[in-house]
């Protein structure tokens, strides 16, 4: 990396478990000159640390806190996927060396534990035994007694010192009894080599199989990753040349054969085909592409060859963006995971100095042998209150919750507003492009005259060819959708404010309002006045075409309503928002479009400041707003808003001030958002609830709270099955989001 240019280093971390290793890491790298931000994403163990420092220092930064780093240049999956391989192996060679020593030596104390003072071969036993288990603790744990001792280097506390502290006072005691009976009561002389082995191996047992639960949650960005094609067919000089996709450059000309992917975003110069954009937006169904029609990178060409320029590049893609924001989202973190950190940052020293009194109060007032039940719950206390489920509790859910969004075409971009669409109250939904296609259509030709519907539309088409207004477009693409030959006009002429004449077929040809016909002298009956007004009502606008002057056919043009917005509008009154259209539009069109979706509260002719002016009149009165836009003047107000939502295929500058971007123009993706918001948050609460419950719950067992009725001590092996077996709960209640359906069209 440059050390003068700034950019993302990914930081692989060895070890990093829960919050509490989490803290000097970050205390550690924000005291490094030239980093400006840090984002920690616990459930993959990695750090991503934006600034202008080298690699190196970062390393010795996270090194001299206690931990090993390795760059993991952003999207080099594979080698972080083989590290993992590795590191799973290693973990379950640990597991099977720790319980192949420990599971036998419980066996055999349970026919033979006392020591005697004198050097029988029963004592040479037990001393060759504490050989072989301190070769345990230092092959099968060494990565945990490493990880205390830099913490103890670096000022700190982790979930390694509790492991190191329970495990080492366990082999420790144990040694002196062996070695030096005579320093020891009779009555206290009990080894428990077993316990310290088999906790090793049942820690390791459990991180290996949360290791295999972690791989699960990051499937939604690796699929994404997989879209990416690694090679592209260019053409230059007239010769088709496979290129690494990483040599592409803008301006390039490339050709795509069915069945391939689309390498890098571009234009379409030559061909048509149909394009699957599912992988991208949700949308099921291919899209057709023609000239001048943009492609993105990652999607699938279905049908024809097509040859296109490339535009964007590399990291400019949408699918790179895609990914970046994904990612940016899963390192994320809501607030309700930053009590969880806080609370983990603490816990490590609160446990040590319980487990401490702990032991006091057995050894000062306990019954005999004293100095083993101090012991026994010293350790137990520490082996069973370690906070990993706790640390883990939010960051797996929000990576999951972010991908299972993703794979809707959701792309939620930080934890906040993961958790603030939880608790929307009322939905803003802007009309034009949002509710509606945002682009005019012909949705109704009323032939009056003797001509026919086809034979008025050529007509209409014919002198619309001049025109650059937006309803001449609607004009021009009914005719080209029934594949009518347009004529051409002559003597164009534009009517300010009215429409268009011109010469058609050698027909005189008016083509606008009523004003406009009317004023060259054209009669309208009662029967197109109605037909006219009908229209009017419906929200269309009614377009009168004569023909030499006489009245030949009522063309209506509407902004159609989205084919699915009735069923996602109504998803979310089910779900119990209130739902407001705003509109720039008249009153009478705002309305019409309202009563057909089923929305009761409108606010019409709004302009852009009026917009931003009613999320904060809403917020004012203790709402939970969000806001749907596509457009630059809806920005201001996606800003002001609890969460802004702006559909994908609208503008950057909208998209670029949303906190969630829906991929697909469909107002489902705003309540599939809600959905997976709602269904994540509840499953942090569980995770959260269950792993606090557990911590808290166990120390006092741990400590010998159920001696004094019923004369039972927890076993160590026990609080260390259970610390193991904890995180994997965790992990993988997380990846139940996994299973979450979406409701509407998106299931």
């Amino acid at each position: 990396m440059n050390d003068n240019q700034p950019a993302v280093t990914v930081l692989k971390i060895d070890g990093m478990h829960c919050a509490s290793c989490q803290a000097p890491i970050e205390r550690a790298l924000k005291e490094v000159p030239g980093v400006s931000t840090i984002s920690v994403n616990l459930a993959d163990r990695e750090v991503y640390v934006d600034g202008t420092t080298g690699d190196a220092v970062l390393i010795t930064a996270v090194a001299e806190a206690g931990y090993e780093a390795i760059i993991n240049r952003e999207g080099s999956f594979e080698e972080a996927d083989k590290a993992n391989r590795d590191h799973y192996r290693q973990l379950i060679r640990n597991t099977l060396l720790a319980l192949l020593v420990g599971i036998p030596l419980m066996i055999f104390g349970f026919f033979e534990s006392a020591i005697d003072s004198s050097w029988t071969p029963l004592r040479w036993f037990w001393l060759l035994t504490a050989v072989l288990t301190l070769g345990v603790l230092m092959l099968a744990g060494r990565h945990f007694f490493v990880g205390a001792w830099q913490a103890f280097k670096a000022h700190s506390a982790t979930m390694d010192t509790l492991i190191a502290l329970g495990t080492g006072m366990a082999w420790l005691y144990s040694t002196i009894v062996v070695g030096f009976p005579e320093l020891v009561p009779e009555i206290a002389r009990h080894v428990y080599f077993e316990a310290a082995s088999i906790i090793i191996g049942l820690i390791n047992l459990g991180q290996a199989l949360e290791q295999k639960a972690r791989s699960r949650t990051s499937q939604a960005i690796r699929r994404l990753l997989d879209l990416q094609e690694k090679m592209a067919r260019v053409v230059r000089d007239g010769q088709e040349i496979d290129l690494p996709v990483q040599v592409v450059v803008a301006g390039d000309l490339l050709r795509v054969r069915p069945g391939e992917k689309i390498a890098v975003d571009g234009v379409v110069t030559e061909g048509e085909t149909h394009i699957d954009e599912s992988m991208l937006s949700g949308e099921p169904v291919p899209v057709r592409k023609t000239t001048g029609e943009e492609v993105s990178a990652g999607t699938l060409n279905k049908t024809g060859s097509i040859l296109y320029c490339a535009t964007r590049v590399g990291a400019d893609t949408a699918l790179a963006r895609i990914i970046k924001m994904v990612r940016q989202a899963q390192n994320s973190k809501p607030p309700i995971g930053k009590l969880a950190d806080v609370i983990a940052g603490v816990f490590v020293p609160a446990v040590m100095l319980i487990a401490l009194a702990a032991a006091l109060v057995w050894f000062n007032i306990g019954p005999e042998p004293q100095a083993v039940y101090a012991l026994v719950t010293a350790v137990t206390v520490l082996i069973i209150a370690c906070p990993c489920a706790l640390g883990l509790a939010t960051p797996m859910s929000v990576m999951v919750g972010v991908g299972k969004a993703a794979e809707a075409g959701v792309l939620i971009r930080n934890g906040e507003a993961l958790q603030t669409a939880s608790r929307l109250t009322t939905m803003v939904l802007d009309k034009t492009g949002t509710i509606t296609a945002g682009r005019p259509e012909v949705v109704a030709v009323v032939a009056v005259g003797g001509q026919s519907e086809s034979e008025v539309l050529r007509l209409a088409a014919g002198l619309e060819a001049g025109s650059e207004h937006p309803l001449a477009r609607a004009v021009m693409d009914a005719a080209k959708n029934r594949e009518l030959e347009i004529p051409k006009a002559d003597n164009f002429k534009a009517v300010a404010g009215h429409g268009v004449r011109g010469k058609v077929n050698g027909h005189e040809v008016l083509l606008g309002n009523k004003k406009l016909v009317q004023g060259a002298g054209v009669t309208l009956d009662a029967g197109a006045a109605k037909i006219g007004q009908d229209m009017a009502e419906k929200a269309w606008t009614p377009m009168f075409l004569a023909t030499d002057g006489q009245l030949s056919a009522i063309l209506a043009v509407a902004d159609p309503i989205k084919p699915d917005s009735v069923e996602a509008i109504r998803r979310l009154l089910s779900d119990g928002l209130k739902v407001v259209m705003l509109t720039g539009d008249n009153q009478r069109t705002a309305n019409a479009v309202a009563d057909q979706v089923g929305i009761n509260e409108v606010r019409a002719e709004v302009l852009p400041d009026d917009k931003k002016n009613l999320v904060a009149e809403l917020q004012h009165r203790g709402e939970q707003v969000g806001m749907v836009g596509d457009g630059i003047n809806d920005a201001p107000a996606l800003a002001l808003a609890n969460v802004g939502f702006a559909i994908g295929t609208g503008t950057d500058v909208a998209i670029e001030s949303a906190d969630v971007t829906l991929m697909r123009g469909s107002l489902h993706g705003v309540a599939d958002a809600i959905a997976v918001s709602r269904a994540t948050l509840r499953n942090i609460r569980q995770n959260l609830v269950g792993a606090f419950f557990y911590n808290a719950a166990g120390i006092p067992f741990a400590a010998g709270v159920l001696y004094p009725f019923i004369g039972v001590l927890l076993n160590p092996i026990i609080a260390g099955a259970a610390m193991a077996f904890s995180s994997v709960t965790v992990v993988t209640n997380a990846n139940r989001l996994r299973l979450f359906e979406f409701g509407g069209s998106s299931s």
